[in-house]
């Protein structure tokens, strides 16, 4: 096994190579779960553009600041409420939660839970009339 090493606090972490794999490994999940909001909401962007956004700069393809995140993330927040299935709120929450790995790695953890409560979900519900 090969030693990491250990951050002393999570400024140390900002745009590491680990940071950047929470990231990116939290874009994939909610990506995996996003067409349970896109089939209700084809229209709404938010939660995928909280999505592209964070997978975007885990892959150096663009920067990110607070108030971009905050935004993005409130955004997908805000969509959430606006969905009628539990599937659906779930999803946009994953990508809320997803976009906000970039303020701190562990909401990768949130993205990751609601992913599962959206699969959960999507399984219970009959399937959305295009």
């Amino acid at each position: 096994m090969i030693p990491t090493p250990k951050p002393k606090n999570s400024s140390t972490w900002r745009d590491t190579y680990y940071h950047k794999l929470f990231g990116l490994k939290a874009a994939n999940e909610a990506q995996r779960v996003l067409k349970h909001f896109t089939n209700e909401r084809p229209n709404d962007p938010r939660p995928r553009d909280a999505i592209h956004a964070i997978r975007d700069w885990a892959q150096d393809k663009r920067t990110l600041d607070m108030k971009t995140v905050r935004h993005l993330s409130l955004q997908a927040h805000a969509a959430a409420r606006e969905a009628k299935s539990e599937a659906a709120k779930y999803a946009a929450r994953a990508a809320g939660q997803a976009v906000g790995t970039w303020h701190a790695p562990a909401h990768a953890l949130g993205a990751f839970g609601y992913a599962g409560k959206a699969t959960i979900a999507g399984r219970n519900q009959p399937p959305q009339p295009r």
